[in-house]
């Protein structure tokens, strides 16, 4: 399995070959697309990511020591950017998850190129996946 950085280094590569942020959104819009729908009875209210202007449903297991993620929106850039985040951060330990420096967001131009509500989303996403993580791992500790 890929380390977190690895991933991210993967991304930045192919973000890399476009200079225009017209041909990155439009990247964005095709990861979200190939993305596999979150099955119907995942997108409830308890899912939904609070600080999102669109609707992000986010689910989370805990498999084997190691926190798997799903996720859908219903707008197409916001979801090819919780399919960035569920790339990096998916089928990783809590505790890679909590220490994880995510410099794959700057490195790509993400956080500059966002709407501002778009932004508070992408921090509300990483919030809630984080917080999976430290609940996994006090769950873990407490076993």
């Amino acid at each position: 399995m890929e380390t977190i950085n690895e991933v991210q280094d993967e991304i930045i590569e192919e973000f890399s070959g476009f200079d225009d942020w017209m041909d990155k959104y439009q990247l964005l819009i095709d990861m979200g697309s190939g993305q596999e729908p979150l099955p119907e009875e995942y997108k409830t209210e308890q899912n939904l990511i609070d600080g999102c202007q669109s609707r992000v449903w986010l689910q989370a297991d805990y498999r084997e020591g190691r926190v798997v993620f799903r996720a859908e929106s219903d707008a197409l850039i916001v979801k090819g950017i919780v399919d960035l985040l569920v790339r990096v951060l998916n089928g990783h330990t809590p505790q890679e998850i909590l220490d994880a420096d995510l410099y794959f967001i700057d490195r790509i131009g993400l956080k500059e190129h966002l709407s501002p509500t778009r932004s508070n989303g992408l921090v509300a996403m990483l919030k809630q996946m984080k917080m999976y993580a430290l609940a996994f791992k006090a769950k873990e500790e407490t076993v």
